[in-house]
């Protein structure tokens, strides 16, 4: 492995991470800063430093050029002179005419309980609170409800969804927690609150699944365990019960919140 990418707390712990993988010392490699790390604003999207360490090729002595014998330029033919008119290129019937299949919505569950089967409310502390944030903070959001028993799950959805998802869904679990903080304010019983936008949630989950199985034949094949970046612990749920069946991979968590991670290996 000629290189390596790590998150640390800060950059020189990542960096110490890479060397340990690398199995090298700081003076054999390049490093390159891929992210600065960031406190964020009261802890929430706060982000860790990530580095790309890359070792040094190792220095060749120079050889003398040799210097060629001069080639005589070999004589130039004519040659026929080419059609202007462009070729056209042909396509096939059939794939012109073919289309992708539409990609099938996944129904979110949530503690095992399908978000359709919950009741659909108009009014809402969560939904009051969403619209207050979201429309001081600019954005054109439209906004659907649904609760169970001790479960609040909240859509949003329009032209700056993107911008609520935020880079890997940050910006997105950061108002969750506001979101969950407001709802479960002064209450005995707690009530768990998921907030959603263009169905980010299932789309983030199948990407962790896929994320798991991945990894996990890497493991298999090279007989190494592999340290995932910092998960929330939703995250971290996925990938654990992704693989929970596999008979020759085990996982566990470890680190503290929120640099807690998952680690993928062998079976012992």
């Amino acid at each position: 492995m000629d290189y390596t990418e790590k998150w640390g707390k800060d950059i020189n712990e990542a960096v110490e991470l890479a060397l340990i993988d690398l199995k090298v010392s700081r003076d054999e490699v390049e490093v390159t800063v891929l992210e600065e790390p960031t406190k964020g604003f009261l802890g929430i999207g706060a982000k860790l430093a990530k580095v790309r360490v890359e070792k040094k090729a190792p220095q060749k002595p120079e050889k003398p050029e040799k210097k060629e014998p001069e080639k005589k330029a070999p004589e130039k033919k004519e040659q026929p002179k080419k059609s202007s008119k462009p070729k056209e290129k042909r396509t096939s019937d059939k794939k012109s005419q073919e289309k992708k299949p539409e990609e099938k919505k996944k129904n979110i569950v949530l503690d095992d309980v399908d978000i359709n089967d919950l009741k659909v409310v108009e009014e809402h502390e969560a939904l009051t609170f969403l619209k207050d944030i979201t429309g001081k903070m600019g954005l054109d959001l439209d906004f659907s409800a649904r609760v169970g028993e001790d479960l609040v799950y909240v859509e949003m959805s329009g032209k700056d969804s993107r911008t609520v998802i935020g880079k890997r869904g940050q910006t997105l679990d950061a108002i969750q927690y506001l979101t969950s903080l407001v709802v479960n304010r002064e209450k005995e019983k707690y009530t768990k609150v998921v907030v959603d936008a263009e169905n980010y949630r299932a789309k983030r989950e199948r990407t962790l699944e896929q994320l798991a199985n991945r990894l996990a034949a890497k493991v298999v094949k090279t007989r190494k365990h592999i340290r995932l970046e910092p998960m929330n612990p939703y995250e971290r749920k996925v990938i654990h019960a992704t693989l929970q069946k596999n008979p020759n991979i085990t996982t566990r968590s470890e680190g503290e919140e929120p640099y807690r991670r998952v680690v993928i290996e062998l079976k012992k």
